[in-house]
């Protein structure tokens, strides 16, 4: 067996390897020595860096790519049943491993920290990454997202912290034993999986009752749904509870967030210390994840100056508030915001940030069942900006359901008074916001599918 590979993931085949979790376990794999394969359904960027690891990456899905000494298959909970090479495990007996499992076994022997929450998950692991990479801790960890800087979601390091975004939306996060663990945000999300508060607050709770004995529970003190997790688990002997926020009962306090265009410059309380630092991507809800991320890494014993001097050497991730570039005085940004909650803060930031100019929005919702359940929210969010375009609902994993259309989310923000047009044909958005588009806009492609791929083409409209 491979120095710090389990046996069971010496060959894994991991089935949608492209994917934001599964391709930052297949690299840490692959860097740990072990023989990676997998498929996807297209090429992308992240198969082409796969590919430079040694990882053998096939393009669609057959039977054929299972190769017959892999130790395990690999899958997410987006995997269908009958997917060939899913039904080919089952017919050559190989085990089938769940991605949370694989990761809870890289995290094993080193000192983890998980970072839960409805929203800013991925921003917060990211902000750890890099403060700890840049306090010469050489980190591994695994983000729902790439860096800015190294370019990567997710890297094996020499040192003995494990930093890993934990996925709420299946309860895999169960799976996980930190050291220390963050929580955010407790709302009710991924309603496919959850049916009412009640069963979120019981997964938060089953996630917090897996930190290790000793460990420690950062978690909001200002979001409503985070207090009340806090409540519940309060009684836990052997946790240790370190609220975060603008409460004046927090155990470490911002003082004051103070805008600075694209950055802000937050003062915390820490042990009765005022502690000022540097967040270098705009918006409130991003000072409070590096809030949240300076904690934790106290919680490990991490000096609070030299951390909160390292946070500020975080530049983003890539579709959280992402400039994708300027064309004819249009800056075009990208943000991954796909629930109510998040699109609104991401659109305050760029409220703030842009002072004086116009916010133009390209929205695509993502996933039938949030449209059902949260479309009136996300129309009201919408009316944070001076007009927006809305595309068809992009499906993911889920298939059509009757009477779930755009037309839910139009509807609520034509009636909150918002400036709204409808585009089905995601090839005529450039042409139609380059008609909207003046000089010193900003346009905002926001959602969690392939709208990402429009800022480009929306660019290139606008110098031509």
């Amino acid at each position: 067996m491979a120095p710090g590979i389990p046996a069971a993931l010496e060959r894994p085949h991991f089935i949608g390897i492209g994917g934001a979790g599964m391709s930052g376990i297949a690299k840490i794999l692959a860097q740990r020595g072990a023989k990676v394969a997998g498929s996807d359904s297209r090429e992308s960027a992240t198969a082409e860096a796969l590919r430079a690891l040694g990882v053998t990456v096939h393009i669609g899905h057959a039977a054929g790519h299972l190769a017959d000494d892999a130790s395990c298959v690999v899958v997410s909970s987006a995997i269908r049943p009958d997917n060939p090479e899913l039904v080919r495990a089952a017919e050559l007996s190989v085990p089938v491993v769940h991605r949370a499992d694989a990761l809870a076994s890289l995290m094993e022997g080193l000192r983890a920290i998980a970072v839960a929450g409805t929203h800013g998950k991925t921003t917060t692991t990211s902000m750890l990454a890099v403060a700890l990479s840049g306090l010469s801790l050489d980190p591994s960890y695994a983000i729902g997202g790439d860096l800015e800087g190294p370019g990567t979601n997710a890297a094996h390091g020499g040192g003995d912290i494990f930093v890993a975004e934990a996925d709420e939306s299946d309860r895999s996060f169960h799976t996980y034993d930190p050291q220390v663990a963050i929580v955010l945000n407790v709302e009710l999300d991924h309603h496919a999986n959850y049916a009412s508060m009640d069963e979120i607050y019981d997964s938060f709770e089953a996630f917090v009752g897996k930190i290790v004995p000793g460990g420690t529970l950062v978690v909001s003190a200002d979001q409503a749904g985070a207090v009340e997790l806090t409540r519940r688990v309060r009684d836990i002997a052997s946790l240790t509870v370190v609220t975060y926020g603008e409460a004046e009962t927090a155990d470490v306090r911002v003082h004051k967030i103070t805008p600075r265009g694209l950055t802000s410059e937050v003062t915390v309380v820490l042990d009765g210390k005022y502690l000022t630092f540097t967040v270098s991507v705009p918006g409130r809800h991003y000072a409070l994840n590096a809030v949240a991320a300076l904690a934790a890494g106290v919680a490990l014993g991490i000096p609070a100056h030299n951390l909160a001097s390292a946070i500020g050497s975080y530049t983003g991730v890539k579709r959280r508030l992402q400039l994708k570039g300027e064309a004819a005085g249009v800056q075009v940004i990208d943000s991954y915001a796909h629930h109510p909650t998040e699109m609104a803060a991401d659109l305050e930031a760029m409220r703030g940030a842009a002072t004086g100019s116009r916010l133009l929005v390209v929205f695509q919702p993502h996933l039938f069942s949030r449209t059902q359940e949260l479309g009136a929210e996300m129309g009201q969010a919408l009316a944070l900006a001076d007009a927006s375009v809305v595309l068809d609902i992009y499906p993911a994993r889920e298939d059509p359901v009757p009477g779930v259309t755009s037309d839910l989310i139009i509807d609520a923000a034509r009636t909150a008074g918002a400036d709204v047009t409808a585009v089905h044909d995601a090839a005529d958005v450039p042409a139609v916001i380059a008609g909207m588009a003046k000089h010193g806009d900003l346009v905002l492609t926001m959602g969690a599918g392939d709208v990402t791929d429009l800022g480009p083409q929306i660019l290139d409209h606008l110098s031509s």
